[in-house]
């Protein structure tokens, strides 16, 4: 019996047996969790949504039915659409957890080479949060959860071939939005 086949199995005796969804949650919790955080970027958010999206799997699993996808392909897109109610519903205000404060302040670290990598990593993250929504989820599928193109095409609905091109544009992109925010001199403006 193949995974497919096994999980098809367990997600139809999920709808009978709340202890099968259970072994469903361990299955994916960390990866749901891990593409949430970094949707967020916030420890508390992400755990919130990543309970609300298996809430909602198991609130809506007798609607769930196997078009041949993984059934993980399904949990990331109520991941998704969670963490799209998210940012819309969120302020403009910008919030910096307090467990990032207290990590950050713990290193033993030159406070110059701190604040260059954390200028970088912000600016990274910055032109990332600027891409499409189509392009940050490419990005924490690939680079997150570790997903094969083949698998990000079972989870956003395209094709691999897709997926490989909007992956090369995405990183273009990524190249000229950091580029961009340089000088002549490669120094930051």
């Amino acid at each position: 019996m193949s995974i497919e086949e096994n999980e098809a199995a367990l997600v139809e005796r999920a709808k009978e047996d709340p202890a099968a969804f259970g072994l469903l949650y361990q299955r994916y919790v960390k990866k749901i969790y891990n593409y949430v955080y970094y949707r967020t970027g916030n420890h508390h958010d992400a755990e919130d949504l990543t309970a609300r999206t298996f809430y909602h799997a198991l609130s809506n699993l007798d609607r769930y039915q196997n078009r041949g996808v993984p059934f993980s392909a399904w949990l990331y897109r109520i991941a998704h659409n969670q963490v799209a109610n998210w940012h819309r519903d969120r302020s403009r205000r910008k919030v910096i957890a307090l467990d990032e404060v207290v990590v950050a302040s713990q290193r033993k670290v030159a406070p110059e080479s701190l604040i260059e990598s954390e200028e970088e990593r912000n600016a990274l993250l910055k032109a990332i949060r600027q891409l499409p929504s189509d392009r940050q989820q490419l990005l924490i599928l690939k680079f997150t959860a570790g997903l094969s193109n083949v698998e990000i095409g079972r989870v956003m609905g395209r094709s691999e071939g897709a997926i490989k091109s909007l992956y090369h544009r995405t990183l273009l992109a990524l190249r000229e939005k950091l580029a961009g925010e340089m000088d002549v001199d490669g120094e930051k403006i």
